[in-house]
């Protein structure tokens, strides 16, 4: 088990309801990604925020990150849509 901050920001906050969670992961959870499809396997928004085909930006420890990123004990992870602009 490993214990985490996550952190939600833009869209995907208004669609799961919640700004931050600290949550503790099952030891074969040991990714960025495996993260994502951790808290996608709660359903609802949860997977519906989450899609594996969303476009979604992801952070680690405050550095912008990939899915295959290792995690480790106490990290923060961030999830938020691609920043567009005009």
């Amino acid at each position: 088990m490993m214990n985490l901050q996550l952190h939600f920001f833009a869209s995907v906050r208004e669609k799961i309801g919640i700004e931050q969670e600290f949550i503790t992961i099952p030891s074969h959870v040991r990714t960025v990604g495996d993260v994502r499809h951790f808290l996608r396997e709660r359903g609802g928004v949860w997977a519906e925020a989450l899609a594996e085909g969303r476009p979604l930006r992801m952070a680690y420890n405050q550095e912008m990150t990939e899915a295959d990123t290792p995690i480790a004990e106490g990290g923060e992870i961030a999830f938020f849509p691609p920043v567009t602009g005009g």
